[in-house]
């Protein structure tokens, strides 16, 4: 089978940092911090936030924004008899700041969808968004972004990587879905009186600021004070948190947005985004992602949707279905229902269908391990893809000495339940500095696309960079068949 493993390797770059608070847990390392600053003379001050600005002002956008808001973090903590300076508040905001590097340790398991602007493309080009895991410090993944091009003749090129990287405004008052927020809170336990007395005077949908007032009125209501009651606001509280909106500015390149950890429940990661185009029924189309949460104790599959990546909606997913890594969405209903791919079970693939897009039961095993390279476990590669022949869906399986390598499937279009054809042999296995990384051995995706006669398919070599590879179309669909 025709194989071409394009002269292009992503890699870490740790330069590409960003601001963070940087806040000590005890109250009392704070106020003396503070104590300490407030006891320089003005003229000190004035010199020690000059020095900063000349060293990290050049390394980021807007250093004095970030100060003044990781300021306000800890300017409860202050006791001072006259207003501060705001040359000592943006001093103690630089001292309750550290830089993040989003990609020191590894830039890996990318997914590949159209670019939402395709003008002056030419003829048989395509440009494209692809997504990136990239870790740091304390292993916390985030999602990054490249774009990029093919051209006629099928090469691949990637526009310039900005220095630079921004993290974007955590809408303060998003939108919920009433619907979909009251079956995530049944399914958490919490179908009490509590709780419907806070979604009863709540509309369809409702804002944050709606929400909080009558989370603030049940507490204050005629309830008497239960260990019940608490419980109910503060996850009501917390499952607000957990869906929340971001906006980039329109100013900056691709490459610049990253979206970092914002939630409790992903407050150890942001993982494997597995990106696809969705047509939807009427005809628009929208980017849609699942992803894994991770709070350094427990996962948590959840949602991404976007039309333009610069305005994203992060969703909860509902339902007994929702549980393990691996859900990858399938581009468009198929009669009328929207389809799954996941793995509940870390061993086997399975498929289900939802009326719901945030709703998910029910799955049906599609596939187990058959050849001894997949041995192990199997898992899929992001989300199916359609061709003429059935559903192109690429996946991965671990084999001895826990090396992973990718295959690929075919469902019927009309029917995904059904398996049509399966490569006995890996379509890609790691080979020379393929096998060296972070975790050895292993080749990973979160999405391909077929443009032209090609499958282009990204893929990460051993958790630590990323390459892409492109394939023959019809020689991997006779090889299925």
């Amino acid at each position: 089978m025709s194989i071409r493993r394009h002269e292009i390797m992503l890699q870490p770059e740790s330069a590409r940092v960003i601001i963070r608070p940087f806040i000590p847990s005890d109250a009392d390392k704070i106020t003396a911090i503070i104590r300490r600053t407030l006891a320089l003379t003005d003229k000190e001050v004035t010199r020690q936030l000059k020095a900063v600005y000349q060293e990290f002002e050049s390394r980021h956008y807007d250093v004095e924004a970030l100060f003044m808001a990781h300021y306000r973090k800890i300017a409860r903590h202050i006791s001072s008899p006259s207003p501060l300076s705001r040359e000592s508040e943006l001093l103690l905001g630089a001292l309750f700041s550290g830089e993040y590097s989003l990609e020191s340790a590894a830039l890996f398991n990318p997914s590949i969808v159209p670019h939402p602007d395709q003008s002056d493309v030419p003829a048989g080009g395509l440009r494209f968004i692809m997504s990136l895991r990239a870790t740091g410090e304390g292993h916390i993944s985030s999602i990054e972004f490249r774009s990029g091009m093919i051209d006629p003749g099928g090469g691949i090129s990637f526009d310039p990587v900005s220095r630079f990287v921004a993290m974007p405004l955590v809408v303060p008052n998003p939108t919920y879905r009433k619907k979909s927020f009251v079956l995530k809170f049944h399914e958490m336990g919490f179908d009490n009186p509590f709780a419907d007395a806070v979604m009863a005077p709540l509309g369809s949908e409702f804002s944050r600021s709606a929400l909080n007032e009558s989370v603030e009125a049940v507490g204050k209501g005629a309830h008497p004070e239960t260990h019940e009651l608490h419980r109910t606001l503060e996850c009501i509280k917390w499952l607000a948190d957990s869906n929340y909106e971001l906006s980039f500015s329109s100013k900056l390149n691709v490459s610049e947005r990253i979206i970092f950890p914002v939630s409790p429940n992903e407050s150890n990661g942001i993982e494997d985004a597995r990106f696809v185009c969705f047509k939807e029924d009427g005809g628009g189309a929208s980017y849609c992602a699942t992803y894994t949460a991770y709070n350094g104790k427990a996962i948590l599959p959840q949602f991404i949707e976007t039309r333009d990546f610069l305005n994203f909606r992060i969703l909860t997913l509902n339902g007994t279905a929702v549980q393990n890594k691996g859900m990858a969405l399938f581009p468009r209903t198929i009669d009328g229902r929207y389809a799954m791919l996941s793995r509940q079970d870390d061993e086997n693939l399975f498929i289900m269908f939802s009326d719901n897009l945030h709703y998910w039961n029910d799955p049906q095993f599609l596939l187990g391990p058959a050849e001894v390279w997949e041995s192990v476990k199997i898992g899929n590669c992001g989300s199916p893809i359609e061709t003429e022949a059935g559903w192109l869906v690429i996946t991965h399986g671990v084999g001895p000495m826990r090396k992973y390598c990718i295959g690929a499937v075919l469902l019927d279009l009309n029917d995904p339940t059904k398996v049509i054809g399966r490569l006995k042999k890996p379509l890609i296995s790691p080979e020379g500095v393929e096998r060296e990384g972070y975790v050895p051995n292993v080749v990973y995706s979160c999405g391909s696309l077929v443009h032209g006669d090609k499958l282009i398919l990204p893929y990460a070599m051993s958790d630590k960079f990323t390459a892409i590879a492109s394939v023959d179309l019809k020689e991997l669909l006779a090889a299925l068949l």
